[in-house]
C-alpha cells in the first residue's frame, strides 16, 4: 500500500466513532469494492489495516485507497444498510452465490379451475400478487427434472386445466381425457375438483398411494384391452413416482416446516449446507463454498438473506448455529430464526454441519489448487500486457440472426471467474451488416453506459478476432476519452485460438499448454456461446413478439398492437408500409419491412 494512502487511512480510523454502522471501501477508480457492517466501526476497520490479514482479505487490503461509513442507532439498521448498498453496488468482495437462480417448486394455484406448474422465484411472485387468492406451493425441489416430473404425472393422471388463458373452445387434453372442458363445458363438478386438489395435496405431501394405485387399476384395463403400448407407458409413470418422491428417511415427531443451516470454516473458506425440512421430511440438501473477507458469523447472516432475496421460498423457521445472532436474522426477514438446544433439530443441525465440514475438506485442495492456477494466469497475462492491475475482464462476441441482423453478448470474469449476474446481451441496430459495426455499436453503448451511471470499469477488455476488431474496439474507447486496455484472441487456420493482439496491436503467440491459454480460451467460449445461444433463442422460439423485439423502436404497446391487427408475421410482411406506419410511424415502419423481408418464411 502506498505510504501516502497508508497515512490517509491511518488519519481518518483516528476519527471514527466506537458506534454501530455499515463501512464501504473503495479502490482508486472511487468504486465501492466491499460494504461491511459492525457493532464496533472503530475496531472492525482498524482490524483491515493492523492485523495479519491473507487470502481474500489481504487482496481485498491491497485494494483499498479509502473507506466511508455511516452511523446506525442499532445493528439492525446497520443491517438494513449493508444489505440496500451491496444490492445497490454489488461490490465484488462480498459474496457472489453461484448464480441468480433459485430453486424450483411445484404451483397448485388457488383459482375456481385450478393448475399445476413448475415455478422460481417465489418472494417476488408473492410479493407480485399479494391482492390476489394464495396458491400452495410445494418444494424446494433441488433437481428441476423431478419437480418436471412430477407435474407432467399429475397432468396426466388429473384433468386439470392445461392452458393458461380460457380459450373458446376444448382442445385436445379434453378429447384424450386429460381435461373437463374447462372452457366449454357449463357445469363443471366443483366437488370432483375439490376431491382431485385433495388428492394431489396429499401426494405433494409424500403420500404416493392413491395416485399409484390409480395408475396400477389403469395399466390392468389397458392390459386387458391389449393396449400393452399404454400399459407400458402408465409403467413408466410409476417408476417415476418411486424416482421423483424418494426422500430420505429421516422424519422427525414433529411436522416441522424449517430450513436449517450448518456451516465450516477453514482458512478464507466458508462452506454452508442447507437441509429443507418439509412436513418433517428432509426434503432436499444445497451447498455452497466461498471465499470470505469478513467474520464467519457475519458472513452466514449475509448469505441466507441473500438465498431468500434471490427467489427461494421462506420457510415456516429457520435453524442455525449458536454463534449467529437470531434477532438480527429474526427482524429482517421477519421468520422465527432459533437455536435448537436439543432433539431431532439439534441432531440434524449437527449433521448439516458435518457435511458442510466434509464437503470442505473433500474439495478444499482443488479449490486452492484452482485459485493458485487462476493467480498465476492472471499474473502471466499481467506481465504480457505490462499491466499493474487485472481483476475484472469483461469480454464480447456477435452473432448474427438470419444472416444479416446481428445480436451482441458480454461476459464478466472476476479473477477468472465468470459474474454471470453481469452478463449482458444487445439487440443491434437493423442497418449493421457486418461484424465490425456490430462490434462498434455493442462497445459503445456498453461504455456509454458505464460512463453515464458511473459504473466499475474494467481491467481489460477482450474481443473476439484480430487486429480490425481491436482497432474498431480501441477507437470507439478513445472517442470516450476512456483508457482501458483491449485486446484480440485471434484464430489460426484450423480455428484454433494461438495469438493474443494487444492494443498497439502486437501479436503475442500463446502456448497451448499454459494455465493463461486454457482461461482465456475459457473466457472466449463462454461469450461465444452467450451470444449464440440468444441469437438461437429467438430464432427457435419463432414468435412474432420475438422477432418484432429485434427492431429498434418497436416496444411493449406497438408491438401489442400489431399483434391484434396482423396476428401473424406473414400478414404484417405483405401489410402496405402506409398501414404500418399508422402505426409505428414512417422510419420505424420501413425498418420493420426491411427487416422483413430479410427474413426466410
Amino acid at each position: 500500500m502506498d505510504e501516502n494512502i497508508k497515512n490517509h487511512i491511518k488519519q481518518k480510523l483516528s476519527l471514527v466513532p466506537e458506534l454501530p454502522g455499515s463501512y464501504q471501501m473503495k479502490n482508486k477508480d472511487n468504486v465501492i469494492i466491499y460494504v461491511g457492517k459492525a457493532k464496533n466501526l472503530k475496531n472492525r476497520l482498524k482490524s483491515y489495516f493492523t492485523g495479519t490479514v491473507t487470502g481474500k482479505t489481504l487482496m481485498l487490503v491491497n485494494d483499498i485507497v479509502d473507506f466511508e461509513y455511516i452511523v446506525t442507532n442499532s445493528e439492525l439498521e446497520s443491517l438494513i444498510l449493508e444489505i440496500t448498498l451491496i444490492k445497490k453496488y454489488n461490490p465484488k468482495y462480498n459474496i457472489l452465490l453461484k448464480d441468480d437462480k433459485s430453486y424450483p417448486y411445484i404451483e397448485l394455484t388457488d383459482e375456481i379451475y385450478p393448475t399445476i406448474k413448475v415455478v422460481r422465484n417465489l418472494n417476488k411472485k408473492k410479493n407480485k400478487n399479494k391482492s390476489k387468492s394464495k396458491s400452495k406451493y410445494f418444494g424446494p425441489y433441488p433437481n428441476v427434472m423431478a419437480a418436471r416430473k412430477t407435474v407432467n404425472i399429475i397432468n396426466r393422471v388429473y384433468p386439470l386445466r392445461k392452458c393458461n388463458r380460457m380459450g373458446k373452445d376444448v382442445c385436445l387434453y379434453y378429447h384424450i381425457g386429460e381435461c373437463l372442458g374447462y372452457c366449454k363445458k357449463e357445469n363443471i363438478d366443483i366437488e370432483k375438483l375439490s376431491s382431485m386438489k385433495n388428492e394431489i395435496i396429499s401426494f405433494l405431501n409424500g403420500n404416493k398411494e392413491i395416485i399409484s394405485k390409480k395408475i396400477k387399476n389403469e395399466m390392468e384395463i389397458a392390459s386387458q384391452n391389449l393396449n400393452f403400448e399404454r400399459a407400458i407407458e402408465l409403467k413408466s409413470m410409476l417408476e417415476d413416482i418411486n424416482i421423483t418422491l424418494k426422500k430420505q428417511t429421516i422424519i422427525l415427531n414433529k411436522n416441522y416446516t424449517c430450513d436449517i443451516f450448518g456451516y465450516y470454516k477453514h482458512n478464507n473458506y466458508l462452506s454452508v449446507q442447507v437441509f429443507f425440512i418439509r412436513d418433517g421430511v428432509l426434503f432436499g440438501h444445497h451447498s455452497d463454498i466461498f471465499t470470505i473477507v469478513e467474520e464467519k458469523e457475519e458472513a452466514i447472516i449475509e448469505y441466507i438473506i441473500k438465498f431468500y432475496e434471490k427467489g427461494n421460498l421462506l420457510p415456516k423457521e429457520i435453524f442455525v448455529n449458536e454463534l449467529v445472532d437470531c434477532d438480527i436474522l429474526n427482524s429482517y426477514l421477519n421468520i422465527k430464526v432459533s437455536i435448537p438446544k436439543k432433539g431431532n433439530i439439534k441432531k440434524l443441525l449437527i449433521l448439516a454441519n458435518e457435511n458442510a465440514r466434509n464437503l470442505l475438506n473433500e474439495k478444499e485442495e482443488i479449490i486452492s489448487k484452482d485459485d493458485k492456477t487462476r493467480l498465476i494466469a492472471l499474473n502471466e497475462l499481467k506481465d504480457i500486457l505490462k499491466l499493474k492491475k487485472l481483476y475484472r475482464i469483461e469480454a464480447f462476441d456477435n452473432s448474427h440472426l438470419f444472416g444479416t441482423f446481428y445480436v451482441g453478448g458480454m461476459v464478466v470474469f472476476d479473477n477468472f471467474i465468470p459474474n454471470k449476474s453481469l452478463y449482458r446481451k444487445f439487440k443491434i441496430s437493423i442497418e449493421v451488416k457486418d461484424d465490425l459495426s456490430a462490434m462498434k455499436e455493442v462497445i459503445y453503448r456498453r461504455y456509454y453506459r458505464i460512463i453515464m451511471e458511473n459504473l466499475e470499469q474494467p481491467d481489460l477488455i477482450i474481443v473476439d478476432g484480430g487486429i480490425q476488431q481491436v482497432k474498431v474496439a480501441y477507437e470507439v474507447i478513445k472517442s470516450l476519452n476512456l483508457d482501458i486496455p483491449i485486446i484480440g484472441l485471434k484464430k489460426d487456420d484450423k480455428h484454433r485460438t494461438n495469438t493474443v493482439i494487444d492494443w498497439n496491436f502486437n501479436e503475442i503467440s500463446l502456448n497451448s499448454k499454459s494455465n493463461l491459454f486454457l482461461f482465456l480460451t475459457k473466457i472466449q467460449d463462454e461469450v461465444h456461446n452467450y451470444a449464440i445461444s440468444y441469437h438461437r433463442n429467438i430464432k427457435t422460439k419463432g414468435m412474432l413478439s420475438s422477432i418484432l423485439s429485434m427492431v429498434s423502436g418497436i416496444g411493449e404497446v406497438r408491438k401489442k398492437e400489431l399483434l391484434k391487427k396482423y396476428g401473424s408475421l406473414k400478414k404484417i410482411k405483405m401489410a402496405p408500409l402506409n398501414e404500418l406506419e399508422k402505426i409505428l410511424g414512417e422510419n420505424i415502419a420501413k425498418n420493420l419491412q426491411e427487416y422483413l423481408n430479410n427474413i426466410k418464411m
